[in-house]
């Protein structure tokens, strides 16, 4: 058993020598060559290397151990000229869109009452009165009406459609 074992370490061993010294042999190749065109005696040798593309860890010129820096470059500031702002122009403030939409109406010219929803609310009102502290029903035509935003006093107007 130990003759075996000994064989077994010397083939492997004797492996691990061929394999160490292939890469040299096959891909370390140097071939002088003469330049064609110039005279033998200014001919210069020029190395021949061949090597397996992609195989760059058989290059002797790279770098096995390349410096790293772990943080980005620093970078020199620049400055940009920025617009001066001016102060913001004040905005007046205007009413928000009508949350009413018509439903319907009913009576006569006199006793006209106007039916509005606004969301699940349904209102029923008549020329002059004031829903929520917020609107004033101000006129009622056959198309239209006229509403006023009570906080900013801004009329408004809500379409009702074509004339009965």
């Amino acid at each position: 058993m130990n003759t075996q074992r000994a064989v077994m370490w010397g083939g492997f061993l004797g492996l691990s020598a061929v394999l160490a010294w292939a890469p040299g042999h096959w891909f370390g190749v140097e071939a002088v060559a003469p330049i064609a065109g110039q005279a033998r005696s200014h001919a210069t040798s020029v190395k021949v290397q061949a090597a397996v593309p992609g195989d760059e860890a058989a290059s002797p010129s790279r770098d096995l151990f390349p410096s790293q820096q772990w943080t980005a470059p620093q970078t020199l500031a620049t400055v940009t000229e920025q617009p001066v702002l001016s102060a913001p122009t004040p905005v007046a403030p205007s009413a928000p869109a009508l949350p009413f939409q018509f439903i319907g109406r009913m009576g006569e010219r006199d006793d006209l009452q106007i039916f509005l929803q606004s969301g699940e609310k349904l209102y029923v009102v008549r020329q002059g009165d004031v829903i929520d502290d917020t609107y004033r029903l101000d006129r009622v035509s056959a198309t239209e009406l006229s509403l006023v935003y009570l906080p900013l006093h801004q009329p408004q107007t809500l379409s009702v459609g074509s004339a009965p």
